[in-house]
């Protein structure tokens, strides 16, 4: 193999190859597209009853893609939502589960939970919290008209009863252990329950359907053919006035939204927890897409934070007067993922192959200046049912030769790889392009604008993929499946588009088993499966590395990749 440090040099060369479907820049988002109308009235002023914590501005490299938490399941829209929605529960530093908008719970049953309700909490529309409007949010996450990919976090939800005003019971399908850590993802932020009326009386009203809000909800708890009839019509529609008019109940409230260049948030004044109420008086999120351009940012003060700042930038920010570095251990995983139904994907034997192909320890010394972990399966450490006595796939050049040809593919073949624009998995599939030619695979690469790209993937019309996952729960449930169940393909998680009988049955008993032991035993033994089907390529579980603006104090991005603002401020 030709010297890696020489393939990272020669990466403009390499990347005359790179099929550039989407460029990045501002002028290819529609304007209007996801533009917030009606809101700027709603929070006009509110910046000006701030904590006086100052205007924080971040950079990022990727804009979001919806302000409704029932929708997309990626990092940027959900750092945005974590400051306008709270949820019944939340999971601290420790990702040990504490109460939030809920203030206590009993199991009364395997199968049932209740809650108690914290009272007094209203939405930024001044609409008041209870348990109506915990009943309207996961009934809406699990109406098949939202068809939310966030779905499978609840969908062993079968009812929600209310018992009064502040006391709601949620009944399960089957035991489920990690509930309360499900109840504190982003998905489980609660939505004004106007808000979800009028989100649904649009979706009716746009798809031509003579109904009022009410008649449908009573049809969707009658279930049938017609429910279904009528959800199949609103789906196109439904989440689209949320996504423009997000309100929730937490520190920070929508101001602005332009696509393809910024989100600004301003402080709640009317929040109702005064112990942690947010400082800041504002917090602009900020497209930046090029690296260079946020760490600029933040040296000049334009920006504070820079998100995404790039391993190979630690010194760059060290080393300014005006910048620092942080760098935190995530749950997350970085891996190369196949689509194990084209061909010859389709073979275990050639993913396995390929697998032992890939040097990690290259990847991470070559292209993450030797930042993160070596991943040997897809649980990062710290996360519940992690096992690290199971080996996973090494690199190892001549058993992925023989692997090769067992599988009858000794002449190789042709691959396409895709990619977003972030650089380092751009690098990544430069790296892929250089080592698969020890095995005669002629590897193309395409890159994607991140919205394209996870349409794209979440379509299935892909060989290859460089992607991540982060463990939102702490727990290996969320961190497996999603990724790997047969019911998750597309854009809930499974872009490798496995349908393995024995990881389903595996990955189900994990999820009804209530003992910690037996849990644990599950996915040892599902992690053991993992490494004979090679369904990706686990990279590594890697350091977030943000940028920090000196002036920037009690900033706080934590293992999931969230970054929490409540005690942040920015001084002049």
């Amino acid at each position: 193999m030709k010297n890696f440090r020489l393939l990272l040099m020669m990466a403009m060369i390499t990347a005359l190859s790179v099929v550039l479907v989407a460029c990045a820049d501002d002028s290819d988002v529609d304007p209007e597209a996801d533009t917030e109308e009606g809101t700027e009235e709603d929070t006009e002023g509110a910046a000006d009853e701030g904590s006086g914590g100052g205007d924080l501005i971040i950079s990022e490299a990727s804009d979001i893609v919806s302000l409704d938490p029932h929708g997309n399941n990626d990092v940027p829209s959900s750092n945005v939502r974590n400051n306008i929605y709270e949820s019944l529960t939340y999971l601290d530093e420790d990702m040990e589960v504490q109460p939030r908008l809920a203030t206590e719970w009993e199991e009364v049953d395997d199968t049932t939970w209740e809650f108690t309700l914290k009272e007094g909490v209203t939405f930024h529309d001044g609409t008041e919290f209870n348990a109506e409007v915990v009943e309207a949010n996961l009934e809406r996450i699990l109406d098949p008209a939202v068809a939310s990919p966030r779905m499978f976090l609840y969908e062993m939800v079968t009812g929600v009863d209310v018992v009064d005003d502040y006391t709601v019971q949620i009944n399960l399908e089957y035991p489920f252990a990690p509930i309360l850590a499900h109840l504190a993802h982003d998905a489980g932020g609660m939505i004004s329950k106007e808000v979800i009326d009028a989100d649904y009386e649009a979706a009716l009203s746009e798809a031509g359907e003579d109904m009022s809000v009410e008649e449908y909800y009573e049809l969707r708890e009658e279930g049938g053919e017609e429910h279904e009839e009528i959800a199949d019509a609103i789906t196109e529609e439904a989440g689209n006035h949320i996504a423009d008019n997000p309100v929730g109940t937490g520190p920070f409230e929508l101001e602005s939204r332009a696509a393809g260049e910024n989100v600004v948030l301003a402080n709640n004044a009317d929040y109702h927890d005064e112990e942690n109420a947010a400082q800041l008086d504002t917090v602009t999120f900020k497209v930046v897409p090029e690296t260079g351009a946020r760490l600029a940012e933040i040296e000049t003060g334009s920006s504070h934070i820079a998100g995404a700042a790039e391993p190979s930038n630690i010194d760059r920010l060290e080393s300014h007067d005006s910048t620092e570095v942080d760098l935190t251990p995530s749950l997350g995983l970085s891996y190369v993922g196949f689509n194990v139904e084209q061909e010859p994907l389709d073979d275990p034997l050639v993913r396995q192959a390929i697998s032992y192909a890939i040097d990690r320890e290259a990847i991470i010394e070559g292209i993450y200046e030797g930042v993160g972990t070596p991943a040997e399966g897809p649980l990062a450490p710290g996360v519940f049912g992690h096992d690290d006595s199971v080996e996973g796939i090494t690199y190892d050049l001549d058993r992925a030769q023989e692997l090769m040809e067992e599988a009858g593919h000794e002449d190789g073949f042709e691959l396409e790889i895709l990619t977003n624009d972030q650089p380092q998995r751009v690098d990544t599939t430069v790296y892929m392009q250089e080592a698969l030619e020890e095995l005669n695979i002629d590897v193309s690469v395409q890159q994607l604008e991140w919205g394209a790209y996870l349409e794209t993937t979440a379509n299935g019309d892909h060989d290859m993929f460089v992607l991540g996952w982060s463990t939102v729960t702490g727990d290996a449930d969320y961190g497996l499946y999603a990724l790997l169940h047969s019911s998750m393909h597309g854009d809930p998680g499974n872009r490798s588009f496995l349908a393995d009988e024995t990881v389903d049955e595996l990955l189900e008993a994990g999820r009804t088993e209530t003992d910690p032991d037996e849990r644990e035993e599950i996915y040892s033994e599902l992690q053991e499966e993992l490494v004979e089907i090679a369904p990706m390529i686990y990279i590594h579980h890697q350091d977030f590395v943000t940028g920090v603006n000196t002036n920037v104090d009690n900033f706080v991005i934590d293992a999931l990749g969230i970054y929490q603002l409540r005690e942040t401020t920015v001084s002049e």
